[in-house]
């Protein structure tokens, strides 16, 4: 009875919308020379657009486009929303994949001569469709509004600024103004959202059709009596490979997802800061280029490159005049575009290798990295209307840092804060200040770079102790800013071995003498530290040694108790 039923409803439905003709159409869709893997490119990016479709949607729906509020509505789509990091991580990884697999394609259009006549019109089509997918990347990019969209999409629109006669007139209009702003991401998200994908739908349409009006390009080398002879229909033999090959990308996709736990988020994007930048791998090529063309030639060469690239492709067609598909027949076209991919490619590994060994633009990633988990951390607590960099005043300790990032980085470093060569920096290294780890290389070494082997305080010598002895004093000197967490025999054994060796000679415990050393009592502690931020010259701490500068006239009281609490603070940071 049910099949009944469905039967019935079936032939409802065909005699109201006639699918039947679509299915039979789209299913004996004939192959010359038979199915084969090497035609599944077409519908893998079909499937790969679907799921850019749906998860875009998808993040549409928690996704709010504004300056203030874009970078926390992507962090909670990340780590608050349920499955959020891999409906985003799909949309992500979609976005590669797409880029991957239309390069696939492109290799395997052009070694099967799928270009030539009378395909010329599909193959132009094509670019076009491949020109809105890296416009796509592109927009999506700043959409985060993050650290690595902004600075990275910068250099994109005032390369576009530079072009000839126009660039001004198309950056200004992109941007939605002279300079980034509100208005830049709102252009952007409606490129992305809006005018691309009806771009693309309708490209895609006509190319589907030119597609089904002259058939697949067969493997060369075989007659048109074989070609017949073999010929198949999609169903089920090339259905069947591309549904494998659909399998293995989504497949794929999800690993690559789960192992990533979702899309990259960097912190929110700060004008006011220095960021490192990097494209997506797919722009890596033009990124590496740009490099062996200084100055003003470094915009020839981006507008250049792209131009020279698409007005080769699109010549192609009309280049190749060979009297057949076969490989050996069309050597220059091959050699065109395989050559350029290949270049490509090299280009690309190159910027990968040379970052990799390029030990200042690492430490730079490791900062953005902890900067970037710092903010999401605190955006759990919710966001502050003003959004965006707000979120940092969730942390008590902010206003520290901030302080602290335009007083003291200049010289002393600091976790993220700080100079980033080791050249740069002229004070203390104050990451994890007064740790017991802090403490033990200190004593080993007070004279290293990372101490005061920059400045004129240096000229302690090492502490001469066993690895007993070293751990009592590291002991000791950690529980003079009375921390909980104390081994008070070991600690009491180190103050003893303080005095064995010595070292009250230089370093006075009443915190009223002079000593040729700083003063010990309340090391590290807030109290100590404002002391020291107000008087670093004082005999009580540095003396006429002190590079350091007074701030006691500088920063007001509260001003100087949040400095001192933030560098207190990083002593138990991990």
């Amino acid at each position: 009875m049910a099949r009944g039923w469905t039967r019935r409803w079936l032939d409802w439905l065909e005699s109201r919308t006639g699918y039947r003709a679509l299915v039979h159409a789209a299913l004996e869709e004939r192959i010359r020379g038979g199915a084969s893997p090497a035609y599944v490119f077409g519908s893998v990016l079909t499937f790969i657009l679907l799921n850019q479709i749906v998860t875009g949607i998808l993040l549409a729906a928690y996704y709010a486009p504004s300056a203030t509020t874009a970078w926390a509505s992507v962090a909670y789509i990340q780590d608050q929303v349920w499955l959020g990091w891999f409906v985003r991580g799909m949309h992500s990884a979609g976005a590669s994949m797409m880029v991957l697999t239309l390069l696939l394609h492109l290799v395997q259009v052009t070694v099967y001569g799928a270009y030539r006549a009378p395909r010329e019109v599909n193959w132009l089509t094509g670019l076009l469709l491949a020109a809105v997918v890296m416009a796509f990347a592109l927009t999506g990019y700043l959409l985060p509004w993050d650290q690595k969209g902004y600075w990275a999409t910068q250099v994109a629109t005032t390369l576009l600024g530079a072009t000839p006669l126009v660039g001004r007139t198309l950056q200004t209009l992109v941007q939605g103004g002279p300079v980034y702003g509100n208005l830049t991401l709102t252009h952007f998200f409606a490129l992305h959202v809006f005018v691309l994908p009806a771009t693309l739908i309708l490209l895609l349409v006509v190319h589907i059709a030119l597609f089904r009006r002259h058939g697949v390009t067969p493997k060369w080398g075989r007659s048109d009596e074989e070609l017949e002879r073999t010929a198949d229909t999609f169903w089920p033999r090339q259905l069947f490979y591309d549904l494998v090959a659909m399998g293995v990308m989504l497949a794929f996709m999800v690993a690559w997802v789960i192992k990533t736990h979702g899309a990259e988020l960097g912190a929110p994007a700060d004008p006011a800061s220095a960021f490192d930048a990097r494209p997506e791998w797919y722009f890596l090529p033009l990124y590496q280029l740009l490099k062996y063309f200084p100055g003003a030639l470094e915009v020839v060469a981006a507008l250049g490159a792209p131009l020279i690239a698409g007005g080769v492709l699109v010549a192609l067609p009309f280049l190749d005049r060979a009297a057949t598909t076969h490989p050996r027949a069309r050597r220059l076209p091959l050699a065109l575009v395989l050559g350029g991919l290949a270049g490509a490619t090299g280009l690309g590994l190159m910027a990968k290798v040379e970052d990799a060994r390029n030990e200042t633009y690492q430490k730079n990633v490791q900062a953005a990295h902890q900067e970037a988990q710092r903010a999401r951390a605190l955006a759990l607590q919710g966001v502050l209307p003003q959004g965006g960099t707000a979120v940092y005043l969730n942390d008590p300790l902010e206003g520290g840092r901030l302080l602290f990032k335009e007083h003291c980085a200049g010289c002393h470093r600091l976790g993220p804060l700080g100079p980033v060569a080791d050249k740069d920096v002229r004070g203390p290294d104050l990451t994890r200040f007064a740790s017991r780890s802090w403490l033990e290389a200190f004593l080993r070494d007070p004279n290293s770079p990372a101490f005061f082997g920059r400045t004129r305080v240096k000229g302690m010598k090492p502490v001469q102790a066993t690895e007993e002895e070293l751990r009592a004093l590291v002991e000791w000197a950690y529980s003079l800013s009375d921390p909980p967490d104390v081994d008070r025999s070991l600690a009491a054994r180190g103050r003893q071995l303080f005095e064995e060796k010595d070292c009250d000679l230089c370093h006075e415990l009443d915190g009223q003498t002079e000593g040729e050393g700083p003063m010990l009592p309340g090391l590290a502690t807030r109290g100590w530290l404002v002391r020291l931020l107000k008087e670093p010259a004082s005999p009580l701490f540095f003396g006429d040694k002190s590079e350091m500068p007074s701030f006691a006239n500088k920063l007001t009281e509260r001003e100087l108790e949040q400095v001192a609490a933030f560098v207190a603070a990083q002593r138990d940071a991990k």
